[in-house]
């Protein structure tokens, strides 16, 4: 059990202490940003176009507000879940994330010590360093390997072997990219990311991606004995050929705002995904998942899990392993302390009584939720 009373560190917060000892996720963003070069900064914030979608995903988290209870005892919280049969500490997960090694040398080898040191499940992506086996082999934690289909099936079936024999607990097919968006902050700058540059190499990849079909998640699920996840589910018709095709875990994802402009936040798009499925999968959700308020509007609408990417990113900047792990326990603590506050102990408890719709309170933004970021404090 998890005293949402407790302070997060054992050591006096000072100025200049490292990212291990923050206790805000301002913090974070201000060391990350001191590290990080404008293009991998634009990389890290931007997203389709107009950004439309990354907005999006912010405002429909911020359009949620809660209807707290009182006068239940919560001297004890239990903010645990899992997924796959896997626990997890609290119901996040470390998305997949391409070019993961331009935010921290030890790339997605970092994510997944981070991820088995506070207790959580990784995602590895196909296209970040150092590469399928090198993660696998950092760390015990659960992990699933991402996939975007680079090459023909042949090369899929391959890399899937790869995953089993590496011991990923599942893999996840990426869905949302059938053509690669228009992402004008690199455009403008005539820049792209490792991962980009390098798929680009290989014959006509799009072509792959493009050319996927339900055909091909039949015959992945027909062949191979692991779960599957689909990430980039963005409908209530799709989830629910998902569900037809048997597939293990449904991931809701606009691409962080990356892929298609002017979509739905994701928030948005959970609750008719949730009714569709109508528990015959596990279900997934990112985009725009800041803070440990936002994880529980999530839950309570009926996510297993939350996909965290940009506050991964940062706090690899920031602090590498010990600041991705640091992030997590500030996530555990607004957590415990949202449950606290709404009179609730456990998941089990929550149901959508507890929220209401709202117009939000500012303009939203990618770091919208981390609103102090222009004021003078000593961080470290």
């Amino acid at each position: 059990m998890t005293d949402p009373r407790r302070y997060l560190t054992d050591d006096p917060f000072e100025p200049g202490a490292a990212a291990k000892s923050a206790l805000t996720f301002h913090e974070l963003v201000v060391a990350a940003r001191r590290k990080l070069t404008q293009d991998v900064w634009d990389y890290l914030i931007g997203g389709a176009e107009t950004e439309t979608s990354v907005k999006r995903n912010r405002q429909a988290l911020d359009s949620v507000a809660f209807r707290p209870r009182v006068l239940t005892n919560v001297a004890e919280i239990e903010p645990a879940a899992s997924l796959l049969g896997h626990d997890l500490r609290i119901p996040v997960i470390l998305a997949p994330i391409g070019s993961l090694q331009l935010f921290e040398e030890g790339g997605g080898a970092t994510a997944a010590k981070a991820a088995e040191d506070f207790g959580i499940m990784n995602f590895t992506s196909s296209v970040c360093l150092p590469g399928l086996e090198g993660s696998a082999e950092a760390s015990d934690s659960a992990k699933v390997y991402q996939l975007y289909l680079a090459d023909d099936e042949d090369w899929m079936r391959g890399l899937i072997r790869r995953a089993q024999t590496a011991g990923y607990n599942g893999f996840c097919l990426t869905v949302d990219t059938q053509v690669y968006s228009r992402r004008e902050r690199d455009i403008l700058k005539r820049w792209r990311p490792p991962s980009v540059g390098e798929a680009t190499t290989r014959a006509a990849p799009l072509n792959y991606q493009a050319r996927m079909t339900w055909d091909l998640v039949k015959r992945i699920k027909d062949e191979f004995d692991i779960p599957l996840i689909l990430k980039g589910i963005a409908t209530a018709e799709d989830a629910g050929l998902a569900c037809e095709h048997g597939v293990d875990v449904v991931y809701v994802s606009n691409h962080g705002g990356r892929q298609l402009d002017h979509v739905r936040g994701t928030l948005d798009t959970l609750p008719e995904v949730v009714k569709e499925v109508d528990g015959r999968t596990e279900v997934v959700v990112d985009g725009g998942f800041l803070r440990g308020t936002d994880i529980v509007k999530a839950k309570i609408l009926g996510a297993d899990a939350v996909g965290i990417g940009r506050l991964e990113c940062i706090a690899m900047a920031a602090g590498g392993r010990e600041g991705v792990v640091r992030m997590l326990r500030i996530l555990e603590h607004e957590i415990t302390t949202c449950l606290g506050l709404l009179g609730v102990t456990s998941w089990d408890e929550l149901d959508e009584s507890y929220l209401h719709r709202v117009l939000p309170v500012d303009p939203p933004d990618v770091l919208s939720a981390i609103p102090f970021l222009d004021l003078d404090y000593p961080y470290p």
